[in-house]
């Protein structure tokens, strides 16, 4: 059985844009490289900030490697920039897919034209509708959003914030 070895660490709260972040130390981050086996993309992670369990993504963004400190990790996390908290780190390695919603999974069947678009759309556009979905709470959101979904893949209108895919 492999030992889950997580770093704890103290650091401030920074902000760049609307997003709160803490810098992950150096000999942490090339231990998680190690354990990903990489050092590009998303990394995911998992821990605990202030002793609340996480599971987020490391993302490198301006050649900095971040950890961006969401409002379910810290609660009011944008208006804590400044604060120090105490984060446990570790490399996750769960795989952390998300089903693709039934009525979603039909709808696609259903039209050949849409399903085809979805097929060659980036894996992570193909996420992004699938996540959305899956998140919903009502069956009426579901529908609906399912629509506006197929609609977005034939070009006819907007989905997730984005134009035609």
């Amino acid at each position: 059985m492999a030992v889950e070895t997580s770093y704890t660490f103290q650091a401030t709260i920074e902000i760049i844009g609307i997003n709160p972040f803490v810098f992950v130390p150096e000999e942490i981050l090339s231990y998680i490289f190690e354990k990903a086996a990489k050092s590009k993309g998303p990394i995911p992670v998992k821990g605990s900030v202030n002793a609340v369990p996480y599971t987020q993504n490391l993302m490198k963004f301006k050649g900095e490697w971040r950890l961006y400190i969401n409002t379910k990790m810290l609660k009011n996390s944008p208006k804590r920039i400044g604060e120090q908290i105490t984060i446990s780190i570790d490399y996750d390695a769960e795989k952390r897919s998300i089903p693709i919603h039934p009525k979603l999974l039909q709808a696609l069947k259903d039209d050949k034209a849409a399903n085809n678009i979805f097929q060659n759309l980036r894996p992570s556009l193909q996420h992004e509708i699938i996540r959305y979905i899956a998140h919903l709470k009502t069956e009426e959101s579901i529908d609906k959003n399912i629509l506006k979904a197929i609609a977005f893949l034939l070009g006819k209108g907007k989905f997730v914030g984005r134009e035609k895919p």
